[in-house]
């Protein structure tokens, strides 16, 4: 049975297609391909149909990302089909969260910087879990919207993308693997 992540932002032409763009490829080196599939969608549909932004194509494809990318909004008959909702930031989930139609389709939505590892001088054993962290402050984990700004707000937004996909990866192959049992 495929696995089905979802990343959202408000538009769906920064955050949430860097997002899916680099989490696919975490997912096919990983070996995972054919049993994850990625997403990305926004709040608003202000953008529908267009393709990522040119800056976050650049900064994709800079670094080595692929960016077949066409935008839509996110529909709250989602929540049925997917298994975790990964809003960009506080202001997403909050919308997320009211939109699912049930509260187990609201506990779908984490942010993604939740799932980053904590730094190196962390203590290990407050770090075994793989499961979200949503307990620092939401604007703590907020990925910054980098639309406004020049390119270096694109290469922020990757940067933190990266640095939390390796721990969202390890929760859903976790997933992916209790499945398999």
């Amino acid at each position: 049975m495929t696995y089905r992540v979802s990343f959202v932002c408000t538009g769906n032409i920064c955050r949430s297609p860097m997002a899916a763009s680099v989490f696919r490829a975490r997912v096919e080196e990983a070996g995972l391909g054919d049993r994850v599939e990625v997403e990305s969608a926004g709040t608003g549909g202000w953008h529908e149909g267009d393709g990522a932004d040119p800056r976050a194509v650049a900064v994709l494809a800079e670094h080595g990302y692929g960016t077949d990318h066409a935008a839509r909004q996110f529909q709250a008959s989602w929540f049925a089909r997917l298994d975790l909702v990964i809003a960009l930031d506080s202001g997403h989930r909050k919308t997320l969260r009211h939109l699912a139609p049930t509260e187990q389709d609201a506990e779908k939505v984490h942010l993604l910087r939740s799932y980053a590892r904590p730094s190196p001088d962390h203590h290990p054993s407050t770090s075994a879990s793989h499961a979200p962290s949503d307990s620092a402050g939401d604007d703590d984990l907020d990925v910054p919207d980098p639309y406004y700004g020049g390119l270096d707000g694109f290469e922020e937004c990757l940067e933190m993308v990266e640095a939390a996909s390796e721990g969202l990866l390890a929760a859903v192959r976790e997933e992916v693997e209790g499945r398999a049992i």
